[in-house]
């Protein structure tokens, strides 16, 4: 069965732990700490796979854990950095922190790899505590602690229109006509379990994407059948277009049918109804004569004052199809073709305790200045100062906990070197 939603636990690895020993040789009585530093924890990493159309993987399987770093050894010895894990999601997945709604990432348009939770790093042996004063210290860093998170997975097809409608109004045919795809045809609800995607290619012009969305009913934005299903993936689309039954084979008001769909649309997501549409009146081929240009005239004047135009078609003989997607295809030209990604909400709530110390220090022998401690340390494990808004974030926590003050205290001047933990800036104002 088809799944585009799936909600999964993450965690990635601990930083493995310093450790202490001492050098014990015959003839040296006393050679000092050789306690090696631990390796890093695994990053939890997310990626795109070609071969994947569904989240129908995850249904059975929900937690998922990087390794833990290794242990520092004796003798100086490292410990191995635990393996990162990488989670395999089709295009088009949107990946949200569960509790907030909020996005993590969408792995669309060129995003094939992100890494959303990082490995803890691994705590430094007791060689690196050695002192004048403290020449046997007996202490080791331990790794940092994993994080973990509550995540939802959202599969959003990507295409330039979606083709909508109740049930058994003929999207499954009008798609297999107008493209490659081979979508299941039956006459009965709900055929289409999934949305079907094809390639719509026109002479003379540039072709689009469109996707067959699965029958929508009433209640459908209150999760009715498999309405939040369904109407999710009408969100990247830049065109949608009703599919309705002209000729009420099924005793179904046309008319009621799209003010019922455009209803169920605004009340999942009001911004869907600012998308361009267009109406395709299906099964003409049923109608004759008075009747068809009846119906065609009374659905048209329903909707014109919302600037809405209607195609009567057949999607079984073919009438009315081409006129149809030329004037999709000229819609699609005049709006912003731009790639609608959804731009990352949810990040990570550090929460430092400002109770914990930290010292700044300037070392003449390396002529830098020195910031850490365990304030320093817990921050950087969750900062990516690599990305905007964690440098952003980095920048304000100096600011806000007196550290840039403290060090213009002891008087750092532009482009004097700072160094936290193995890594270096340059101070500028």
């Amino acid at each position: 069965m088809f799944a585009d939603c799936a909600a999964i636990y993450i965690r990635s690895g601990k930083g493995g732990d310093g450790h202490v020993s001492f050098r014990r040789e015959l003839f040296v009585a006393a050679g000092g700490p050789n306690g090696g530093d631990g390796g890093k924890g695994g990053d939890v990493v997310f990626a795109v796979d070609d071969g994947l159309n569904t989240l129908s993987e995850f249904r059975n399987t929900r937690k998922f854990c990087a390794e833990d770093g290794f242990s520092g050894g004796k003798n100086n010895c490292s410990g191995r950095d635990g393996q990162d894990l990488v989670i395999k999601v089709p295009e088009g997945t949107v990946v949200k922190e569960s509790e907030s709604g909020k996005v993590i990432a969408d792995m669309s348009h060129g995003n094939r790899r992100e890494v959303i939770l990082r490995g803890g790093r691994g705590g430094k042996g007791n060689q690196h505590y050695a002192t004048p004063t403290m020449q046997v210290p007996k202490y080791a860093q331990p790794g940092q602690p994993a994080k973990e998170l509550n995540v939802t997975l959202e599969l959003k097809v990507i295409a330039d229109v979606g083709l909508v409608g109740f049930p058994n109004v003929g999207k499954s045919t009008l798609l297999s006509r107008v493209t490659n795809a081979k979508p299941k045809i039956a006459n009965y609800h709900f055929t289409t379990l999934n949305p079907n995607l094809g390639v719509v290619d026109l002479d003379g012009s540039e072709g689009f994407v469109i996707a067959d969305i699965p029958g929508l009913i009433e209640g459908a934005s209150e999760g009715v059948g498999l309405g939040h299903e369904f109407l999710r993936h009408i969100e990247r689309t830049r065109v949608i277009v009703h599919l309705v039954d002209a000729a009420s084979t099924e005793g179904r008001d046309p008319i009621e049918d799209i003010k019922t769909i455009n209803k169920e649309l605004s009340s999942y997501n009001p911004e869907l109804l600012k998308k361009p549409q267009v109406i395709a009146a299906n099964k003409l081929d049923v109608l004759y004569g008075e009747e068809e240009n009846k119906v065609l005239e009374q659905i048209k004047n329903a909707f014109a004052p919302d600037g809405i135009e209607v195609f009567g078609i057949s999607a079984v003989s073919g009438k009315g199809v081409k006129e149809l997607l030329y004037h999709i295809n000229r819609m699609l030209k005049s709006i912003d073709r731009t790639p609608i990604v959804f731009e990352r909400e949810y990040f990570e709530d550090p929460s430092i305790d400002i109770s914990l110390p930290y010292t700044v220090n300037y070392s003449e022998k390396d002529k830098v200045y020195v910031v850490e401690g365990p304030r320093i340390e817990k921050m950087l494990g969750y900062t990516n100062i690599d990305s905007e808004k964690g440098f952003e974030f980095f920048q304000k926590f100096l600011k806000e906990n007196g550290i840039l003050d403290d060090l213009v205290a002891l008087g750092i001047q532009d482009g004097d070197t700072v160094r936290m933990y193995g890594l270096e800036f340059d101070y500028y104002k």
